[in-house]
């Protein structure tokens, strides 16, 4: 599929960091330095008085998506600057004492005079300080539940050290760097399509084929579409696919509610990691010129129902009028596990939990010794039933005890988890054109669907 480049060259940068201040954050109520977040409203909430803080948003973003032209970047999407300054110094404003805070660490640190908290919030050029922030509104006691549920449902194949040692005690809220992307774009796809008009089988001797009749179109569909939200890991770490950790699980339990994002204030971090985002736009450009694609892709799809046989796409064009990028930092409870090995080699198993949505996806380490051992009996039960059941296809029972351990292994390691961005990013269709001709009747045919059906393919596999 070709991307048309967006005419504008140089972006427009909208400061995203506009009046936010390093230093004291103080309560308006009274005084008090001493904030962090309220899980259950996700507002700030003054720790002394209780006061809450409504949430702030950032300005100067394109709200409506459908008029979005050029490039547009929040000042948090700045490139990062490897010799920039991470440990910076404050007076503070109570005692007048010097406060340090490294940035590559924290980005808040107490007086050790006065304890009152000093914070930085202005964009400084290290990936540290992102555009928005989305608060925790699942507590530490409600992650610990959905995190025992998940492994608990999964504890008679786990390795027995692992059901040992398993606690929830040592899970972390860590806010985790993405690029979040809106997309203001026009789609236009066209080749052919095939609809079903009859399925029979016909014999011949003791094996018989099935064919079909189906109705084929020359199909084109052109339209407007809006991407929203459209969100990328911005860790490298999170981003290398080939390794040998179970990083795609932090991939899978998205998407996050990005529309509740509220502009960056360093006490949301308060009481929670955080990982700096290490990756450019330029870094990610390709995975999001990808993903926009497939979710034009599937777009399309949603209007070609009627081709119960598939659709071939021959041209495929995204024109994309305007481009919006904010970083942002997103929530997550996480649990983790340093499985070792025999030969002293290790691998780190995670499982996440979506700290707005309570979507939970993890790996489990597997007793491969029990799970090979039932596996076997489960094998050995298919051939006896092959032996007493009278059954065309009796040769699928010879595949049970394989089934069951890929089915099982899926199950507690969940290798192929991954965001399907390509249905879950929030998209809409304006101006749709239509075409649809027949083009013959065809009979005869073996194959169940069209010859290249490409109507669902995913470019960029997580």
């Amino acid at each position: 599929m070709a991307i048309n480049p967006i005419l504008n060259s140089k972006p427009r940068i909208v400061k995203t960091d506009e009046g936010s201040k390093d230093g004291q954050s103080k309560c308006p109520q009274c005084g008090s330095t001493d904030i962090s977040i309220n899980a259950k409203t996700g507002k700030l909430r003054c720790n002394f008085c209780r006061h809450e803080f409504e949430p702030e948003k950032i300005q100067g973003m394109e709200t409506d998506i459908t008029k979005l032209k050029g490039e547009i970047m929040g000042s948090g999407t700045q490139d990062i600057v490897e010799d920039t300054q991470n440990v910076m110094t404050f007076k503070c404003s109570s005692c007048g004492a010097e406060v340090v805070i490294d940035t590559s660490e924290n980005t808040q640190a107490r007086c050790h005079w006065c304890r009152n908290t000093l914070s930085v919030n202005q964009q400084i050029p290290n990936g540290a300080i992102p555009d928005v922030v989305l608060p925790f509104n699942l507590t530490k006691a409600e992650a610990k539940e959905q995190i025992e549920s998940f492994v608990g449902k999964r504890k008679f194949f786990a390795h027995p050290k692992f059901r040992e040692e398993f606690t929830t005690d040592n899970i972390m809220g860590v806010y985790f760097p993405y690029m979040v992307v809106d997309v203001n774009s026009h789609a236009r796809f066209s080749g052919h399509g095939e609809h079903l008009v009859r399925r029979y089988t016909r014999g011949n001797g003791n094996s018989s084929t099935t064919y079909y009749d189906a109705d084929l179109y020359e199909v084109e569909r052109e339209f407007d579409l809006s991407i929203e939200g459209l969100t990328v890991e911005s860790s490298s770490d999170k981003l290398n696919k080939n390794s040998n950790n179970t990083n795609n699980i932090i991939n899978a339990i998205m998407p996050f509610d990005i529309e509740n994002s509220v502009k960056y204030n360093a006490n949301y971090l308060k009481g929670y990691t955080s990982e700096k985002r290490d990756t450019n736009i330029d870094d990610l450009r390709p995975i999001v010129d990808n993903q926009s694609k497939d979710i034009a892709r599937f777009a399309a799809k949603e209007t070609i129902k009627e081709y119960d046989r598939g659709v071939n796409w021959q041209v495929e064009d995204l024109d994309v009028k305007g481009k919006q990028w904010k970083t942002a930092y997103l929530p997550v409870w996480l649990y983790s596990y340093r499985q070792v090995k025999n030969d002293n080699s290790s691998i780190l198993h995670y499982v996440a939990v979506n700290a707005r949505t309570k979507e939970t996806i993890g790996s489990v380490p597997i007793h491969m010794p029990k799970l090979f051992g039932v596996s076997c009996l489960v094998e050995l039960l298919g051939f006896i039933l092959t032996l007493i059941v009278d059954f065309s296809y009796e040769w699928v029972f010879l595949l049970a005890g394989f089934i069951y351990f890929f089915i099982i292994h899926l199950r507690y390691r969940n290798s192929n988890a991954r965001h399907h961005y390509e249905t879950e990013t929030k998209k809409q269709i304006f101006n749709l054109r239509k075409l649809d001709n027949l083009i013959k009747h065809e009979t005869g045919l073996t194959n169940s669907k069209i010859t290249g059906e490409n109507s669902s393919k995913i470019n960029e596999k997580i």
